[in-house]
């Protein structure tokens, strides 16, 4: 679960080699998002299934997620106006997904639940990152701005589905193989349940996913609703 309205990445007084650092960033996640997304639309004109799709993207989607660490780190030392702790959660969460689930979990990787998130994650990627970047180099174009503010509407509710239906597809697995999961006796004397921290996990999302729902919308009427002229972040 992660929304993306946290990181502002505006013009704050950087220097030349941190903006063109960030620009890269920005601009190496649109590509690499813009290629998982043309992967995604490629398999679907073509299987019209689930079945393979995750193959094909995990590759790129393990890159491009687990490079989002980054993010946290530009807000720990002042290169983005972010809130440190907010960042952290809506990467991890999405760490936990790609790698806790979709690549730990084969019985996970060709349920139409990881299809439903790729794809989320793809489109609203694609304009977040263009949406930083341009607010990097300039102005950012109102059509973009539109888009970062109203495509959300859609895509989290299909990405919160795709990630819940996809951790609910692997729990058997989980509790019968005991992954990840640590059982008394042991040297350190404590015990850990995968199974019962993904139900803990799922659970979560029933307090947090209105609470950034409802933000999301009231930065839509912020930024872009009844106004006659474009505003700027």
């Amino acid at each position: 679960m992660a929304a993306s309205t946290a990181n502002k990445q505006g013009p704050r007084e950087q220097n030349p080699v941190t903006l063109a650092y960030l620009i890269a960033y920005n601009v190496a996640q649109v590509m690499g998002w813009s290629a998982i997304l043309f992967i995604f639309i490629s398999h679907y004109s073509t299987e019209n299934t689930a079945k393979g799709l995750y193959a094909k993207v995990a590759p790129l989607l393990n890159i491009f997620q687990t490079a989002a660490i980054l993010e946290i780190l530009h807000c720990a030392v002042g290169f983005v106006r972010s809130s440190v702790m907010l960042t952290a959660f809506q990467v991890f969460s999405r760490i936990m997904l790609t790698w806790g689930i979709a690549y730990s979990l084969l019985v996970v990787q060709n349920v139409f639940g990881v299809s439903m998130f790729i794809f989320a994650w793809s489109v609203t990627e694609i304009i977040r990152y263009a949406f930083y970047m341009f607010s990097l180099i300039g102005e950012v174009p109102y059509a973009l701005q539109w888009c970062r503010y109203t495509f959300f509407i859609v895509l989290y509710p299909i990405g919160v589905t795709g990630e819940l239906l996809s951790i609910w597809s692997g729990l058997d697995f989980v509790r019968d193989s005991k992954i990840y999961s640590v059982e008394l006796p042991n040297a350190a004397n404590m015990s850990f349940s995968y199974y019962y921290f993904l139900i803990f996990f799922m659970i979560m999302y029933i307090p947090i996913f209105p609470q950034l729902y409802m933000h999301m919308l009231a930065q839509r009427k912020k930024v872009i609703g009844g106004a006659g002229k474009p505003k700027t972040e």
